[in-house]
């Protein structure tokens, strides 16, 4: 019936059924004269049709809204993406009441697992391209050189799953072995000599003493006189090798930064790791060795570079620390204060997990800063 009466109502063509007809209509208003007056009615306004807001799919395919969101669009499971999202706990009561709730309450690690697992992601990510040297030196003996580069292996090796190595490279015989448990009386010397018949990992494996932190050590020889012989070109024989087998290489270098072992490190360096004591003489030589290394071309392992301050030097406790931080902050990426431990104190072998926990977290800073500079 509706559409019979819509029929006859528009049956006659000259008079089209259409909006602008109706709207446009005359109205005949009589006027005090008895005249007639014909007056257009004010065109409706016209409603513009409601936005509507692109779905989640539409913003996938880069839909987008021409009017702000209200802010009840920005919810949690839009946000978050699914590898983002809090992990389970790890342990203890937070874990206990994850599995309470079937997973439905996750309050998450405590903070301080949380900040190690953050420093071990630090230090186990990923690096490219070949095998990241970095030397550990000093203008000044006795200052923890060898100890940094042990500290520096052991936090490196414990949680990276590549290979890590350090070589002593010490050319007036070196002390890194005598910080592990060796299981070769092998040395560099060794190794450059029977470079020709090393063609595998295995080979070179007979070389190394390997710590239970998984850290590989290639020691220095023993004898005064052979480690003279020690030279550039055995250094490059030796690096060569060891880029065909490792992600990062640890060279413990010698006292002194102008011996002819020290250009074929700094050559190769990704990185640099300079070793300060306490006191203002070996603060003043770390500093002396900061410039010649910018006045020798190696400007850009400065700006690089990490100094770790071995508090337990000597002196330490008759300067401000603060002050030496402060200079050397300002030439170098990062400082690293490690303490004393001792542990450390009796100059022999190291067992990581024996460590005091600062001294442990040093160890893990300056692996984590190294790591995240050659990742850039």
């Amino acid at each position: 019936m509706l559409e019979e009466i819509k029929g006859s109502l528009f049956a006659d063509e000259s008079i089209p059924a259409t909006p602008e007809r109706v709207s446009t209509a005359e109205i005949v208003i009589p006027t005090s004269t008895g005249e007639t007056e014909v007056v257009a009615p004010a065109e409706a306004p016209i409603e513009p049709e409601p936005e509507v807001m692109p779905s989640r799919r539409g913003r996938a395919r880069g839909e987008t809204s021409s009017t702000p969101e209200p802010v009840s669009m920005l919810t949690p499971d839009r946000i978050l993406e699914p590898s983002k999202k809090r992990p389970a706990p790890e342990s203890g009561f937070n874990r206990f009441l994850y599995g309470l709730t079937f997973t439905l309450v996750n309050l998450g690690d405590p903070a301080a697992v949380r900040h190690r697992k953050a420093v071990d992601a630090l230090i186990g990510a990923k690096l490219s391209g070949s095998a990241k040297f970095v030397p550990v030196l000093t203008r000044k003996g006795g200052v923890g050189k060898t100890t940094t580069t042990t500290l520096l292996g052991m936090a490196m090796a414990r949680v990276r799953e590549d290979r890590v190595i350090a070589i002593d490279a010490n050319p007036d015989r070196g002390t890194l072995a005598e910080r592990f448990v060796r299981t070769t009386e092998k040395t560099v010397r060794d190794v450059v000599n029977k470079a020709a018949a090393i063609r595998s990992f295995s080979d070179f494996s007979e070389y190394v003493s390997r710590d239970k932190t998984r850290l590989d050590v290639l020691a220095s020889d023993t004898d005064p006189f052979l480690s003279e012989a020690f030279d550039e070109s055995d250094y490059n024989v030796v690096a060569n090798i060891v880029d065909r087998y490792y992600s990062v290489v640890l060279t413990d270098c010698g006292t002194g930064i102008v011996h002819s072992v020290m250009k074929a490190t700094l050559d190769r360096a990704d990185g640099l790791v300079i070793v300060s004591g306490g006191s203002f003489d070996e603060a003043r030589l770390a500093a002396e060795t900061l410039t010649w290394l910018e006045s020798n071309g190696y400007k850009h392992l400065v700006r690089g570079a990490i100094v770790a301050l071995n508090t337990a030097t000597q002196g330490t406790n008759l300067v401000n620390v603060d002050e030496i931080e402060s200079h050397f902050r300002s030439r170098v990426r990062e400082i690293v204060r490690i303490p004393y431990d001792p542990t450390l104190a009796a100059g022999s072998y190291i067992d990581f997990e024996k460590l005091r926990p600062l001294t442990q977290e040093a160890a893990r800073t300056l692996a984590a800063l190294v790591v995240e500079g050659l990742a850039d």
